[in-house]
């Protein structure tokens, strides 16, 4: 009994473990399951526990939160209320989230993160770890619940009108016929056909990418970002909205022609009959629509309709006119003559001639007729006011194009069946036959003459002047309507500066008053301004950019095939949008050549001012799925290529840290990688961190890299050593052939006051990156290469967003305020950068200037080197002097460092520190990097200084050679041969010295220098004590007589290098070479100190002996 209690206790406790913490949780979304026999809000089940009603389980759902319920103990009590008949738990039996941690799969999850209708999944953390509890998070108030009083319209009101009006415009009454004079019945149709046909591809292509997704404001240019990305998308929406605007104000002078004509014909005029009343009734009728867009959608939706009625009674008028046929001899006199097959015949063919200072043919009038099927994305403008804009686009614009295709044949084909080319429109000459006669002398009346032909085919004139300002008013009311649409949405993107201020909306459906009242002053200046037909064509060439764009999105987006391509409409082609694009943009140079160009420019010039701006937005464009495509191409590519040694480059994995803590050894890595190779910060963390720490650090290395213009790349390894994390990183990092091939680390320069264990991590490391063929460069800088506590967080100086801390002195990453829990729920990194701005990791603390500090934790980041920071007046004078801050380009140059480097707080840093941070960035002065080629590791040692000798900053610098002599009496010899060697090679030096007496005995102070660095290490003689003669580190007195022909080659190469570089710019020396099991840590890091203390910066290299310099061709 006692031990089925006892099962029963673990039982109880395990669950309670879970069920408890689930409990203590107040937020991770779970859905509601209603339950199939639930009746009504709720009750109570038969052990006297309320059960949860629809709108309370509603509500939990949204909040998560289980505080109200009991807790569950055991398995046997969550059994017991189990029914009998159904096995359905009747005491949970509202919810299933209350067995589990987990989200059910719903809409919501999927929302975008900054939705306010977006839900909370558990984070992997959160199911993952049992005992981890979170904030509560309440869902965002002060948003409306639904969507009353917000009018949405649906496929055939929102897409099918408004697209109708806009293509069946003033062409269709005022040039169809012309366009059949010129071109005949047959070409005619072929033309119309093949209008037809670029405007259907497109409509094909923006359906599959109307159908990829949830289709917000914005249209043709929301669709055009969201594919291309935003530098097409910003620039094709601002032209877009421009066009429209002025569009608007083109149908609007089409209106005021027509009402002015049809004032004249009654001899009635406001002014003067001609551009003074076309301005005033233009401005007034701007100011008319302005009123009934401003009113509301609902109000122009119903305009709409009313116009569309008008149309189609004038379009019915003029086909019942040419069934009925002429009524009188006049109409007869001027050309309309009822259907006749022998004028059918006559008319089939074309008659190209010179008109309006052109000599037609079939392209000039094609180009002429084109913009009247520029009217297929007024639906697709507004797709913010769309209910169903993914069913509603291709829907209402493919029937659209159908159905106005087939009335511009049949208006086309009934013009040319009824009507005279010609005819002078005497009534003397009907009766004799010569009406039609017309090769002497200018007729007024046919197809060819006259534009009103519609008015005097039609069974009642009168209405084809009402279509007529329908057709107009109707294309002006819908491009009053796009382009504040387009703009606000290209607005809120904030792609350009200056025109945020559009972007606030108004009222339910957040109207853009503000872009209405800027499209009314554009159209006004248009209209007062005149000349409306000079600039037609570049705004049909504005248009149709937009289509070329459009149909090259879905070409690309096929050709990319990013996993996220899966449009509902299947009826496309990926070659067939591609000639779609290329079409549009040959109808753009047989329109005008010159407004083709002026349109390219438009593009390239939006285009770069984006790419230049760099606006930080994250559309997941096909741009950049094709990016990644071709770097995997590339890289594969890259793979089955042999290696050669001129095609060698310095790829190099460097131990940095973050990298804001060791700017000068990030800044001298890619000194020897830039626009060249490959370049990889490590960072290793010896405590363990949560994902979301993880992206974080990954965002803030990244933004750092970039706000400093280096192209290197980030990786991170936790929960590791040193150790073992630097050898994680030499062995897993790089994909392909473009993996590391030199380990760059900073200078150790506590070794002596550090840990053993880390010196002797820090000494595996080299071992290991020799073991993997990899080879070993060291820098030094007296001043120190870890400015982590001297500099602050440029994210919280610019961005807010607070800074890494690092790791403290036990390996853990410190948190402000237990700032896990605020960090952003599963998101991206590139999700994150958008969305946060609050609460990472607390910053590090103020150091003291005026104090050396040591790293006290080396084996987290990388090892480095202690700061020493003089504060001393005389030594920055001298420092800002020595690096050419005379001339004026200099000190911005230093002006801009010092805004980018900042003290905590934002404090000015003291000017020799900041000279320090940017030592590799800044122009050196004259002056020479010394090369110590000691010995050969296949000529990495020579190799790197000469790649730092061609950046431009160091081009005063020039390369000092200094070699060994392997015999004394060959010192001519051998100089010879390494000044062949050396021209071989083709670098250039500026001097050559071969050192002759290396085996020299070193003087007695460099020997007690030498002593005094290993004086602590020393094994004492006869030790058995248990002291240091137990510490693997010890020196023992048989090692120091093994090595003691090479500790006096160090010690003499110290005398060498302080008698001739002392001066120089920077020292590169080949690396001594850390013989396994036959050298100790200690001793080789005295060789080191030994060569590089109180020297200019040194770098130390040690190639894998394989050849990076060839001679041959």
């Amino acid at each position: 009994m006692s031990e089925k209690g006892s099962a029963d206790d673990s039982r109880r406790n395990s669950w309670g473990v879970e069920l408890g913490s689930m409990d203590k949780r107040t937020r991770f979304q779970v859905n509601r399951v209603d339950a199939t026999t639930s009746k009504g809000g709720g009750g109570v089940d038969e052990e006297g526990v309320p059960l949860r009603g629809r709108g309370d389980d509603e509500e939990g759902s949204r909040r998560g939160s289980l505080e109200d319920l009991p807790r569950a103990t055991s398995p046997t009590m969550l059994l017991s209320h189990t029914s009998e008949h159904d096995g359905y738990d009747t005491r949970y039996a509202k919810s299933f989230r209350h067995f589990t941690r987990e989200a059910l799969p719903r809409l919501d999850n999927y929302r975008n993160i900054m939705s306010i209708q977006a839900a909370y999944r558990p984070t992997l953390d959160e199911l993952h770890n049992a005992t981890l509890q979170s904030k509560p998070t309440n869902p965002p108030v002060g948003f409306p619940a639904d969507n009353e009083g917000i009018v949405k319209f649906g496929w055939i009101k929102g897409v099918l009108v408004r697209n109708l009006l806009n293509i069946w415009g003033v062409m269709l009454f005022l040039r169809l016929s012309w366009v059949i004079a010129q071109a005949g019945i047959g070409q005619g149709l072929l033309l119309i056909l093949a209008t037809s046909v670029v405007t259907s591809i497109t409509a094909l292509s923006m359906s599959a990418i109307s159908t990829n997704g949830v289709i917000k404001g914005g249209g043709t240019y929301y669709m055009i970002s969201r594919s291309l990305g935003p530098e097409f998308g910003g620039s094709i929406g601002l032209i877009f909205s421009l066009a429209n605007a002025v569009a608007c104000a083109m149908y609007v002078v089409g209106f005021c022609e027509s009402m002015s004509d049809l004032l004249k014909s009654h001899d009635l005029q406001i002014v003067d009959g001609g551009i003074n009343d076309m301005r005033i009734m233009g401005s007034i009728t701007v100011m008319f629509l302005l009123c009934i867009v401003v009113v509301g959608m609902e109000w122009e939706a119903k305009a709409q309709l009313g116009l569309l009625v008008i149309l189609l009674v004038a379009i019915a008028d003029f086909i019942i006119g040419t069934l009925i046929g002429p009524q009188n001899d006049e109409a007869r006199a001027k050309g309309f003559v009822g259907y006749d097959l022998s004028l059918v015949t006559e008319n089939f063919y074309p008659d190209y001639r010179f008109s309006e200072g052109v000599q037609h043919n079939f392209f000039s009038v094609y180009s002429i007729f084109f913009p009247a099927a520029t009217g297929i994305l007024a639906g697709a403008n507004i797709s913010g006011d769309l209910s169903d804009p993914q069913g509603a686009i291709p829907k209402g614009t493919l029937l659209s194009i159908l159905l106005t295709t087939l009335s511009y044949l049949s208006m086309a084909a009934m013009s040319g069946a009824v009507m005279e080319r010609d005819a002078s429109g005497n009534v003397t000459e009907l009766y004799n036959g010569t009406f039609t006669n017309c090769t002497y002398r200018e007729c007024k009346w046919g197809l060819h003459n006259s534009f009103q032909v519609m008015e005097l085919v039609s069974a009642f004139g009168p209405l084809i002047y009402a279509g007529c300002f329908a057709a107009t008013l109707s294309s002006a009311l819908a491009s009053l309507v796009s382009a504040p649409k387009v703009f606000q949405a290209l607005c809120k993107d904030q792609l350009y500066p200056y025109i945020t201020w559009f972007a606030k909306g108004y009222g339910k459906n957040n109207e853009p008053v503000r872009g209405y009242v800027l499209c009314f002053f554009i159209s006004i200046g248009f209209i007062l301004i005149g000349e409306l037909n000079a600039i037609a064509p570049l705004i049909s060439n504005f248009f149709l950019a937009a289509y070329a764009l459009i149909n090259f999105s879905t070409f690309h987006a096929s050709l990319a095939k990013p996993v996220g391509w899966r449009p509902k409409f299947r009826f496309y082609n990926m070659w067939l949008s591609l000639a779609g694009a290329l079409l549009c943009v040959f109808v753009m140079f047989l329109i005008s050549w010159w407004t083709a160009l002026i349109t390219l420019a438009f593009v390239l010039a939006l285009y770069l001012i984006v790419a230049y701006r760099k606006p930080d937005v994250n559309w997941g464009s096909t741009t950049q799925a094709q990016t990644y495509k071709n770097a995997l191409l590339s890289v594969q590519q890259l793979n089955n290529v042999e290696d050669h040694v001129k095609n060698y480059r310095p790829q190099i994995l460097v131990l940095s840290g973050m990298p804001s803590f060791r700017p000068p050894l990030i800044d001298f890595a890619y000194l020897l990688t830039k626009n060249l190779s490959l370049l990889i910060c490590g960072h290793i963390l010896k405590g363990p961190v949560s994902q979301r720490i993880r992206n974080i650090l990954t965002y803030k290395a990244h933004n750092w890299l970039r706000s400093h213009k280096i192209k290197a790349f980030y990786t991170h390894v936790d929960e590791v050593n040193f150790e073992e994390g630097a050898k994680a990183l030499i062995q897993a990092s790089g994909v392909g052939k473009l993996r590391p091939n030199i380990l760059l680390m900073g200078y150790k320069g506590d070794w002596r006051e550090c840990e053993r264990e880390e010196l002797a991590m820090y000494f595996e490391v080299m071992h290991k990156a020799l073991d993997m063929y990899m080879a070993v460069a060291i820098l030094r800088l007296q001043e120190g290469l870890d400015y982590s506590k001297v500099i602050a967080d440029e994210d919280d100086l610019v961005n807010g967003i607070s800074s890494v801390a690092g790791v403290g002195d036990k390996g853990a990453i410190r948190t402000r305020q237990n700032s896990q829990e605020s960090l952003p729920r599963n998101q991206s990194f590139s999700q994150m950068s958008q969305a946060s701005s609050a609460s990472d990791l607390s910053a590090p603390a103020t150091p003291n200037l005026n104090k050396a500090r040591v790293n006290e934790s080396p084996n987290v980041d990388v090892v480095s080197t202690a700061i020493t920071i003089a504060d001393s007046g005389n030594q920055e004078s001298k420092n800002h002097a020595a690096s050419g801050m005379n001339s004026r380009k200099e000190k911005r140059k230093l002006e801009y460092k010092a805004d980018l480097y900042r003290g905590p707080g934002g404090s000015t840093l003291p000017k020799d520190v900041l000279n320090n941070l940017i030592q590799f960035q800044k122009k050196q002065k004259k002056g020479t990097i010394d090369v110590w080629w000691l010995y050969d590791d296949g000529g990495l040692t020579l190799l790197l200084p000469y790649i730092i000798g061609t950046r431009r900053n160091w081009s005063a610098c020039k390369l000092r050679v200094f070699a060994l002599s392997n015999k004394k009496d060959e010192l001519e010899f051998e100089q010879r041969s390494m000044a062949s060697l050396l021209a071989k090679f083709r670098i250039d030096y500026s001097d050559l010295m071969v050192i002759p007496d290396i085996t020299k005995k070193p003087l007695e102070t460099t020997v007690s220098f030498f002593e005094s660095l290993i004086s602590e290490f020393k094994q004492m003689e006869g030790s058995t004590d248990g002291g240091t003669s137990d510490d693997p580190m010890a020196i023992t007195e048989a090692e120091l007589l093994a090595m003691n022909d090479k500790t006096n080659r160090h010690l003499r190469l110290r005398e060498l290098v302080m008698e001739n570089s002392l001066e120089a710019n920077l020292i590169v020396m080949t690396l001594p070479m850390p013989r396994k099991n036959v050298v100790s840590a200690t001793l080789y890091m005295a060789w080191l100190e030994t060569l590089t203390k109180d020297m200019p910066p040194f770098l130390l290299v040690r190639g894998n002996q394989t050849s990076v310099l060839t001679f041959y061709s």
